[in-house]
């Protein structure tokens, strides 16, 4: 029987320590055995994907890192949403020597730092725990290239609802000269009527000239709940960024899109609606689709074990590449626009649109 490769295969990690960051939120350290390491470097602005069980039910749910890479740890930040079994659990249980099951780091939402660029301006633009891997990248950032410079547009609803708010005022202590941070606070009054109100396109458009000049963002990353990204983008366009520059990530709350229902199983001498040929650690087989199904839960009825975590779009650990036949998707929040060009999807949301259909998770 073959092993499976490290990047599908879940380990189980020792609690190291929480950190209460908000009533609502925590950080969480996670110990990393020596044989393990490697697999788990990560690249700034990654998550991981958890995974445990709850009353028989297997929750998978994916939690960004926080940590700068000159701390040499494994750090992830978790909120608590409304109705969230699995975010819920962890804020108001998850202590210190306790093990949970995580994937290897995962994303393409980051930055990999290099002490030989020439200095760059990075824009970080977050809403609630959107600061997560926003944090990771102006830590690692700021440490590793000494001449390059951060501005972070942070928005919440108040001072007691920041993540990382320590966090953040120790970095600007330390880069004073280089990392630039603005909150901006829903529902606190603030004598600067900028900094009151939500972080939306007219408010981010009316902050960037009097913090960059235009043509001096080399980069801007954005992550927070279903409409920042759009609103950021708008504002960024207007002041003159290109689109190749910004780079976003979405995380849904309670209550954001949802994956489609399954479809109810079919009879058994149904016959399938298509065939699934499907490549995964090297290993290809062929299965049938019944009626509605996606990709993913073609393989899962399968019993194989397929990377997943959201199934909502969002994530893109589900992503593959679809090399004979088509597929439609329910919905992308994830794939750029290169990879649909390339013929990469996201299986959550593919059914097919044709008698066969063939995906490789291994497409690199």
């Amino acid at each position: 029987m073959n092993a499976i490769p490290a990047r599908t295969r879940f380990h189980p990690l020792t609690v190291a320590e929480v950190r209460r960051e908000t009533p609502d939120a925590i950080a969480v350290t996670l110990a990393v055995p020596p044989d393990l390491r490697e697999a788990f470097r990560f690249i700034p602005g990654q998550y991981l994907t958890m995974r445990r069980d709850v009353d028989g039910e297997e929750l998978r749910r994916s939690y960004s890192i926080c940590a700068g890479l000159e701390e040499g740890c494994l750090r992830i930040g978790i909120k608590r949403v409304a109705g969230g079994a699995f975010s819920s659990w962890a804020v108001g249980h998850l202590r210190p020597g306790e093990v949970i099951e995580a994937m290897p780091p995962e994303g393409r939402f980051g930055l990999r730092p290099d002490p030989a660029a020439a200095p760059r301006t990075i824009l970080g633009i977050a809403c609630g725990s959107g600061i997560t891997p926003v944090l990771s990248i102006a830590r690692s950032l700021l440490a590793t290239e000494p001449r390059s410079r951060v501005v972070l547009l942070y928005g919440n609803r108040g001072a007691a609802d920041i993540m990382f708010r320590e966090a953040l005022e120790d970095l600007k202590d330390r880069y004073l000269q280089r990392l630039t941070i603005v909150h901006v606070l829903s529902r606190e009054k603030h004598e600067l009527a900028a900094l009151h109100g939500r972080l939306d396109a007219g408010r981010i458009a009316a902050l960037l000239p009097g913090l960059l000049r235009p043509g001096e963002i080399d980069q801007a990353f954005l992550c927070g709940p279903a409409g920042l990204a759009e609103a950021a983008t708008a504002a960024l366009a207007g002041f003159g960024v290109m689109p190749e520059r910004i780079h976003q990530e979405r995380f849904t709350p309670a209550g954001g899109p949802a994956p489609a229902p399954r479809p109810a199983p079919a009879a058994a001498d149904a016959p399938p609606a298509a065939m699934l040929e499907l490549v995964i650690d090297g290993v290809t087989r062929s299965l049938p689709m019944q009626e509605g199904e996606t990709v993913l839960e073609a393989g899962l009825r399968a019993g194989l074990d397929l990377p997943w975590s959201c199934r909502g779009g969002m994530c893109c650990t589900c992503r593959a590449r679809v090399t004979a036949g088509e597929v439609a998707m329910d919905l992308n929040y994830s794939l750029q626009p290169w990879e649909t060009e390339a013929g990469y999807v996201l299986t959550c949301q593919s059914r097919p649109r044709t008698p066969v259909v063939a995906v490789d998770y291994d497409a690199a």
